[in-house]
């Protein structure tokens, strides 16, 4: 197997999406119409009230990663950037990066939200709950998801949450991948392009954030933009796997001038701050509003900026004589990075508003890569399929599939076969200098940041899907 197996994608939780629900430029109130005849001839799966049912479980559990030993693969690798590491397949989750992406989709209803305020303010907070909640997908996702090969995509339509998706690898060299998401009633457009840019520190992999997010809101003629937070995953060598994400996001909305700031706070030696999320949001004056606070694993409140400063200052007093003695008990491991007690519930300002609240994960999803029930119908292939999606699309991948259904062996080969034909492929290209050609982004330039950015072309949905290059 090759060393040029990226390892970009390893712990960038940042979300994924799955099945397909039309074959055509569908609408909201299309999938409310259900024809039992029609759903038999096509082969798709059960519909309750006229809402496509997604399944709720893998075909098989996950693989023990207990035998495995990454140690030897990563020892020479300290403080390098991991971008040519080949990992073993069983440290991967089944879902392409591609898919993991769309995980951003999960909590789409904090888009239509602010699609529904006429208060500039309050649609801030409802999209800073949304930028929040996009990461929260990672919390226990400590799985590797697989590398998308140049050329591969994916696409979600979710009639019941409004939207649809398509993404595609645009880039190998350096890895990119970027998506496209928009409103079936026109209300909205997401889109992105990610290239997290990983280190190795010992211990630890730490994933920087390398890309913008935009997010428009057509109805008001606002858009905002944002970068994701740091994410660390600890005890890579020894110990139990644990994620803190790190690091101060802004999102901006270019129409108002008003600003979001929010610190991701890392855990600290005591592991008080673990996983929470402290900001605040100001107009274009610099005039504190409001705070927003919560955790990126459980929930996000709002309130007055005076409100949460006279409550953390009466909250202070009580906390100095337990710092104390926390400092005399602490002790360094020098062995592992003991994941901090999870204090799993907020201290709630009198005054707030619940923004988000995370969904709560299936019972069997510890067996099952930690997915959310979003993540575990991403990959989901269902009979007919082959008719309508891009023969790029993730659910064709071979190693992926034999990896959901638990054939490692498979998945194992069908992953050094699928690298070794896209590095061939990569050497034909340069024996003959044609230039790779993306299909549905170009390079182009964010109109609101000004920076480069790949933009997605349109026409994927019209499904012409001639001289698809062939990855698989």
């Amino acid at each position: 197997m090759s060393n040029e197996d990226e390892f970009y994608d390893a712990v960038t939780g940042l979300d994924s999406d799955e099945s397909y629900e039309g074959v055509s430029e569908a609408s909201f109130k299309d999938a409310l119409v259900f024809d039992s005849n029609s759903q038999k001839k096509n082969g798709s799966v059960p519909q309750e009230n006229g809402i496509k049912k997604h399944r709720t479980s893998l075909p098989a559990p996950m693989f023990s990663r207990n035998t495995i030993s990454v140690w030897s693969i990563l020892k020479k690798c300290i403080g390098l950037e991991l971008s040519k590491i080949t990992m073993p397949i069983v440290f991967n989750e089944p879902l392409s990066f591609l898919q993991r992406i769309t995980e951003y989709m999960e909590h789409t209803y904090l888009i239509n939200r602010a699609c529904s305020l006429s208060d500039s303010i309050e649609r801030m907070q409802a999209v800073a709950a949304f930028a929040v909640s996009a990461v929260a997908s990672q919390w226990d996702r400590t799985g590797k998801p697989f590398n998308p090969l140049l050329g591969e995509t994916y696409e979600l339509t979710r009639d019941d949450q409004g939207f649809r998706l398509v993404s595609e690898q645009v880039s190998h060299h350096p890895p990119v991948s970027a998506f496209h998401a928009e409103s079936l009633l026109g209300d909205f457009v997401f889109h992105g392009s990610i290239y997290p840019k990983l280190k190795f520190w010992g211990k630890s992999v730490e994933a920087e954030p390398k890309g913008t997010i935009t997010l428009e809101l057509l109805k008001h003629n606002e858009a905002y933009t944002w970068s994701n937070p740091y994410c660390c995953v600890h005890n890579i060598i020894l110990g139990k796997l644990w994620i803190e994400q790190y690091g101060t996001v802004e999102i901006v909305n270019h129409s108002t001038g008003d600003k979001c700031v929010l610190n991701f706070k890392p855990c600290g030696m005591f592991g008080k701050e673990l996983h929470r999320v402290e900001g605040y949001i100001q107009d274009k004056s610099k005039k504190k509003l409001c705070v927003i606070y919560g955790k990126w694993t459980e929930c996000m409140w709002s309130v007055d900026a005076q409100a949460y400063e006279s409550h953390k200052k009466s909250e202070k007093k009580g906390d100095n004589k337990k710092h104390k003695n926390e400092e005399q008990e602490g002790a360094v491991n020098d062995d592992a990075d003991d994941m901090p007690e999870i204090q799993e519930t907020v201290s709630v300002v009198p005054g707030s508003t619940l923004l988000w609240r995370i969904d709560s994960r299936p019972a069997h999803s510890a067996t099952m890569y930690n997915f959310t029930n979003f993540a575990m119908f991403l990959n989901e292939l269902e009979p007919g399929m082959d008719a309508s999606l891009a023969s790029t699309d993730c659910r064709f991948r071979p190693d992926i599939r034999a990896m959901e259904n638990g054939n490692m062996d498979e998945a194992s080969q069908e992953k050094e076969r699928l690298e070794e034909k896209q590095r061939a492929a990569r050497k034909e290209r340069a024996k003959n200098e044609d230039e790779w050609s993306t299909r549905w982004f170009q390079m182009g330039t964010n109109p609101y940041t000004g920076s480069q950015d790949w933009i997605y072309n349109g026409g994927y949905f019209n499904r012409n899907y001639q001289d698809l290059p062939d990855i698989y």
